[in-house]
């Protein structure tokens, strides 16, 4: 008659299948899919944004060019900065479809606040809020700038998916940050006016598409103020710098 296993042996066995770095009870973290690190069909705005702070406003301006893995040329009239509430705008580089998603549920949270509190929230609550959303949320590949007035006057803030939140008097992202912020650094002022800080911007961003591939095909450029939220696009950048 053959031996039977003890129940050491048996455990034994089982141990085996275990790494010998890995606590069993621990919770198993998987890898992220493959599908949020792109793709080369995945729609995406390599983009040039800015957003500048002036006394009674922000001014924020972006190009017009959607591509296809940074290479082909998807949409030539994109717009890739839309209102959150009515003093309060965000631009968008990354993924696009990501990018969609997250200004949804971003506005869907400030109509419910502003619903339950009979309020607007403030724009470094919004912030805030718009920090956690994407540190935590399903909006991969999403960097975008939050510009907006309240009581305590205009804001720039620069998040990422990481959840960063860092707030500045001016402020570039996207892949023709590097050219755009050259111009702002060079001629932003802390006394620059509405139209005078329309001019920067529109310089920022016609560096960057000179040099920048994946930015182009014209320019908007918004305005926020504590009450309103106005966009005008531009083809060329002729009549603005």
């Amino acid at each position: 008659m053959g031996m039977q296993p003890t129940r050491d042996s048996e455990f034994s066995r089982n141990s085996d299948r275990f790494d010998s770095g890995t606590n069993p009870y621990e919770p198993e973290v998987g890898s992220l899919p493959d599908s949020e690190a792109g793709s080369a069909m995945e729609t995406d705005t390599g983009t040039t944004i800015v957003g500048i702070v002036t006394e009674d406003a922000v001014v924020m301006a972006t190009d017009m060019r959607a591509s296809l893995g940074g290479r082909v040329v998807s949409n030539k009239d994109v717009q890739k900065v839309e209102r959150i509430q009515q003093n309060a705008a965000l631009t968008i580089s990354g993924s696009v479809g990501g990018a969609q998603a997250f200004i949804r549920a971003l506005r869907a949270e400030t109509n419910l606040y502003e619903a339950r509190r009979g309020e607007e929230m403030s724009i470094s609550a919004l912030a805030t809020m718009a920090s956690n959303m994407l540190r935590g949320g399903p909006y991969f590949r999403v960097v975008p700038l939050l510009g907006g007035v309240d009581d305590d006057g205009g804001h720039v803030f620069s998040l990422d998916p990481a959840g960063s939140r860092l707030a500045d008097d001016y402020s570039t992202s996207g892949s023709g940050m590097q050219y755009a912020m050259g111009v702002l650094e060079q001629e932003y002022t802390t006394d620059l006016s509405t139209d005078e800080a329309k001019t920067v911007a529109a310089r920022a961003v016609k560096s960057a598409v000179e040099r920048d591939t994946a930015s182009g095909n014209g320019i908007h450029l918004t305005t926020v103020t504590r009450n309103d939220v106005t966009t005008e696009g531009y083809e060329s950048f002729e009549d603005l710098v």
